[in-house]
C-alpha cells in the first residue's frame, strides 16, 4: 500500500522536474537579480530597491508602458474581429473538410519563415518608394508618397496584426467547431435572425476560445520588441525594447526589474480574463 501511494508523485515527477528548471526556477532566477546592484562594468549581488524606484519614478517609463498597451489594445482589437471573421467562414460556410483543411494551411503558410523575414517584407511593400506608395501615385490617387505607412505606429500596428492573427483564429475556431449545429437550427426556426443568432449564441458559446486567443495576442505584443524596433525606425518604444536596451547595455538588474514588472502587469491582465471567461471548458 506504501509504494502504491507513492507511484501518482512519481507519474508526476518528470513534468514536475521540467516545470520547476525551465520556468520557476528562470522566474526566480529574474527576481533575485532584479534587487542587485550594477555599474558600468559589472553586477554587484547585493538587495537594494533602486532598480524599483527608478522604474516606477521614471515618466519615459510610464509612457512605454502607456504605448505597449495602446499596441496591445489596438492589435488585440483588430485581430480579435479578423480572427472571428475567419473562424466564422471557416466554420459555417466552408462545409467540406478538406477545404477547411486547405483554408487553415493557407492561413498558416506565412509561419513557414521566421517572424523577421515577415515583417522586413513589409518594408518594400510599405516604403516611400515601395508598391503600395507606386500603385497610389500611378493610379492619381495621390500627388506625394505616404509617410506614415512605414517607421511608424501604423507600420507597427500592422506587423503585430500579420503576426499574430492565427492565434486568434485557431481557438475561435476551435470553440465555433464544438458548437451544437441544432442550437442554430432551432432559434432560425423560433424566428431568430442572423444578427440574433450571432450575438446570443455563437458569441456568448465563443468566449472562452476568445478569451484563449486574447491571452495569446495580448501576452505575445507586451513582450515583443524586435517588431517595434524593426518597423517604427526607432521612432517608438515598448516595454520589451527597453529592457533589450538595458541588456546591450549590461544593465541586467534594471532589465529584470522592468521584467518582474511587466510580469506582474501581464499577470494580471490575464487573471482579468480568466474571471470573465472561465476557460476551462475549452481545455
Amino acid at each position: 500500500m506504501r509504494t502504491k501511494s507513492y507511484i501518482p508523485y512519481l507519474q508526476v515527477a518528470p513534468l514536475a522536474f521540467v516545470f520547476g528548471a525551465f520556468l520557476v526556477v528562470p522566474i526566480l532566477t529574474i527576481i533575485v537579480v532584479s534587487f542587485w546592484d550594477y555599474d558600468f562594468a559589472r553586477i554587484i549581488p547585493d538587495f537594494v530597491l533602486t532598480n524599483y524606484q527608478e522604474l516606477l519614478s521614471s515618466p519615459v517609463t510610464l509612457r512605454t508602458y502607456l504605448n505597449t498597451l495602446r499596441y496591445a489594445a489596438i492589435v488585440w482589437a483588430v485581430t480579435l474581429v479578423i480572427g472571428f471573421t475567419v473562424a466564422y467562414f471557416l466554420a459555417f460556410h466552408v462545409r467540406s473538410d478538406t477545404w477547411q483543411t486547405a483554408c487553415f494551411l493557407i492561413c498558416t503558410v506565412p509561419f513557414l519563415t521566421s517572424n523577421i523575414i515577415r515583417m522586413i517584407s513589409w518594408i518594400p511593400f510599405l516604403g516611400r518608394n515601395g508598391l503600395l506608395n507606386s500603385a497610389l501615385l500611378g493610379a492619381g490617387i495621390v500627388n506625394e508618397p505616404l509617410e506614415f505607412l512605414l517607421f511608424s505606429d501604423f507600420a507597427v500596428i500592422l506587423a503585430f496584426v500579420h503576426l499574430y492573427t492565427l492565434f486568434m483564429i485557431v481557438p475561435i475556431f476551435n470553440s465555433m467547431m464544438r458548437i451544437d449545429r441544432s442550437l442554430i437550427e432551432a432559434a432560425y426556426d423560433a424566428g431568430a435572425s442572423g444578427l440574433q443568432v450571432l450575438v446570443n449564441i455563437i458569441i456568448p458559446l465563443c468566449k472562452p476560445g476568445i478569451a484563449i486567443g486574447s491571452i495569446f495576442v495580448v501576452t505575445l505584443v507586451m513582450g515583443d520588441f524586435i517588431t517595434v524596433r524593426f518597423m517604427s525606425g526607432g521612432q517608438s518604444a515598448s516595454v520589451g525594447l527597453m529592457m533589450s536596451n538595458a541588456i546591450s547595455l549590461m544593465q541586467y538588474p534594471a532589465a529584470a526589474a522592468n521584467a518582474v514588472i511587466l510580469l506582474a502587469l501581464v499577470l494580471l491582465m490575464v487573471g482579468a480574463m480568466m474571471r470573465i471567461v472561465d476557460i476551462r471548458q475549452e481545455l
